[in-house]
């Protein structure tokens, strides 16, 4: 196994991966260079002096400015480096892509849910949401008695806990509660007996709706309206408080808006205008389980792999993240995208310092123009907040390597290939355009994935580096590791492990080609993600403005 890597000729830091000890000399074209401290893996270390104000450079582009001093073989930090990214101005040339090679996947199909509109979801899904926070008790009671009711309830390992050491605090034996360990078990699917052809019955809830800006309540309406016209999901029921802003109507012109012909199952129940909450819930349980025996007649049926849309997402980062998962999952994408696929690159502050080159991979002016508007308009409303792109990186992101947002940007840029920008989507408009698209979303993990989903990813590729247990409602949420410590760790929420990377075992090439091969496993219910076995049904609507 290699001890560092240079990720671009054009860079002057090369990434340790490996713990490397003060004073190992490392012999780097030619020359040697002398560690003048320990140097933890996924971290960075010079390869000649850098002066205040010279530029630091990873993945070929500007990611820092050296803010002091820093010598040959000395590791960079939030000390000795402040962030810095090229500017980005209209697009410069035209694209030049050649195809991966993909004719081995060119007749494949995937078993999913065929939709009247010509989408094919790779689940069956009833969705349950109230259109505003006040709905969430009622929204609670649907929940525990439809999943208890039809057999979706999770196991109940924790209240099997809490009654033993309930017995044993009766007992009066406290030592051994003190040493009491609970049984672990292995997650599983417990899927319903009544419906063969359901996947199970979510429930969207948040905290909007109403009290907020009117523009919150609308983006809300068009998230949940992109929920509810996706594949992965057969109808809805939706509970209405009735005074709030997010009004039922509002919902309504949104799902017109993307699909004019719209007619899935809709159930609306307005408690304002019910008799009483017990006669409201009691007929939204029976309306709902009318509309589930008529979604239980759609079986899954052979599918074309171009009506796959993947999300391509990551949180946790690490320092290994751009060189091993994110190129992984690009060239995943690049894969699909060949194949006539759909792909969702999004976070947007996550691509501070790469803008130049997306601009350019876009296929026309009128996708490039949306695309610097869009961002230099957040870009300019964080800082209008005393925010900026700038802080992005969290302290897991610093301690594992990525000390500015333009290092951790240009990592995170990789998971969308190199195949050329077809469409850019703000933030609730869905795909409309086969290709890589672009999304406008926070770089917050679940505000993002929230998004992706709204906006018709029917799966999600999700790079971790220092393990996150993020899933959604209705898409399963494949789960990478960047490295095979995490994926040793954490096996709970791991799919794959694309630390062979990293360990030269693998390229990045066939791991692209391995996972490829699990979304095609995923979307036809052959395997679930280990976030769908935990049930981690993560939602959270973005307040644009509010988080980076």
């Amino acid at each position: 196994m290699n001890t560092f890597l240079q990720i671009h000729p054009e860079d002057n830091v090369l990434v340790a991966l490996q713990d490397l000890r003060s004073g190992t000399d490392i012999g780097f074209n030619g020359s040697t260079i002398k560690l003048l401290q320990d140097v933890p893996a996924k971290h960075k270390f010079m390869i000649a002096d850098a002066q205040s104000g010279d530029p630091i450079t990873m993945y070929g582009v500007l990611v820092g400015k050296a803010n002091t001093l820093i010598r040959k073989g000395e590791l960079i930090t939030i000390e000795n480096v402040k962030h810095d990214a090229n500017a980005f101005h209209e697009k410069d040339g035209n694209i030049q892509w050649e195809k991966p090679d993909v004719s081995k996947w060119q007749t494949r199909t995937f078993m999913g849910y065929h939709r009247k509109d010509g989408q094919v979801g790779t689940r069956n899904y009833w969705l349950v949401i109230p259109m505003v926070f006040c709905e969430n008790r009622n929204v609670s009671v649907i929940k525990t008695a439809f999943e208890k009711g039809l057999g979706f309830a999770p196991a109940e390992v924790y209240n099997d806990q809490v009654q033993d050491l309930v017995a044993l605090y009766k007992s009066g034996n406290l030592s051994a509660i003190k040493e009491y360990k609970a049984e672990a078990i292995t997650a599983t699917d417990k899927r319903n007996t009544v419906f063969s052809n359901i996947d199970g019955i979510k429930f969207l809830m948040h905290e909007g709706g109403c009290g907020g800006t009117r523009q919150d309540s609308d983006a809300l309406c068009a998230l949940l309206a992109g929920y509810i016209h996706h594949p992965n999901v057969a109808g809805a029921t939706i509970l209405s408080l009735g005074c709030q802003h997010a009004q039922v109507s509002i919902l309504q012109a949104a799902l017109k808006k993307l699909n004019p012909q719209f007619d899935k199952p809709l159930l609306v129940f307005e408690q304002q205008k019910s008799a009483s909450e017990f006669t409201m819930l009691s007929d939204a349980i029976r309306e709902t389980f009318l509309a589930l025996v008529e979604a239980d007649k759609s079986p899954r049926q052979p599918a074309p792999l171009s009506k796959l849309v993947i999300g391509l997402e990551c949180g946790g980062s690490d320092g290994f993240s751009g060189i091993s998962a994110n190129p992984a999952v690009g060239h995943t994408s690049d894969l699909l995208v060949a194949l006539g696929g759909t792909s969702i690159l999004s976070e947007f502050p996550e691509l501070c310092g790469v803008e130049q080159e997306l601009i350019n991979r876009c296929v026309d002016t009128n996708t490039s123009d949306k695309f610097i508007r869009i961002m230099r308009a957040y870009e300019s409303q964080a800082e209008s907040v005393g925010s900026g792109f700038y802080m992005n990186p969290s302290p897991g992101n610093i301690k594992d390597g990525l000390i500015t947002d333009a290092i951790k940007s240009a990592g995170a840029a990789k998971k969308g290939g190199i195949s050329p920008v077809t469409d850019v989507l703000d933030y609730t408009e869905y795909v409309k355009r086969p290709g890589l698209n672009l999304l406008c979303t926070p770089g917050n993990d679940v505000e993002s994935t929230s998004a992706e989903v709204g906006s018709g990813a029917n799966i999600v590729l999700f790079t971790t580096g220092l393990g996150t247990p993020t899933g959604n409602p209705i898409a399963p949420v494949v789960k990478l590791a960047t490295n095979t410590k995490l994926a040793q760790r954490m096996p709970d929420i791991i799919d794959i492990n694309t630390g062979t990377i990293i360990s030269g075992e693998k390229s990045i090439e066939t791991m692209g080609e391995e996972i490829l091969e699990y979304v095609i496993k995923a979307a036809s219910g052959e395997v679930q993600t280990k976030a769908e076995l935990l049930r981690q049904d993560d939602f959270i609507p973005w307040k644009r403005g509010v988080s980076l």
